[in-house]
């Protein structure tokens, strides 16, 4: 279960890598992954601090942190 919340992690970065900053919508949408699979690839970024957050209204932005 860790490698893959490992893996889905990394494509979750790779998106915003290429990609800049994204909703938790569109991150889920462009990595295919399901509910649990997104949030847990948000959790194991956000713990490693590679994940910045900002709310507009209801929803949640996504950018990679810059340390």
């Amino acid at each position: 279960m860790k490698e893959k919340i490992g893996n889905d992690a990394g494509l979750v970065w790779k998106v915003l890598d290429e990609e800049g900053t994204k909703s938790v919508k569109e991150l889920k949408k462009a990595t295919k992954l399901t509910d649990k699979g997104i949030y847990a690839a948000i959790g194991w970024l956000a713990r490693e601090e590679k994940l910045a957050f900002h709310q507009e209204e209801d929803e949640w932005f996504l950018s990679l942190a810059v340390n």
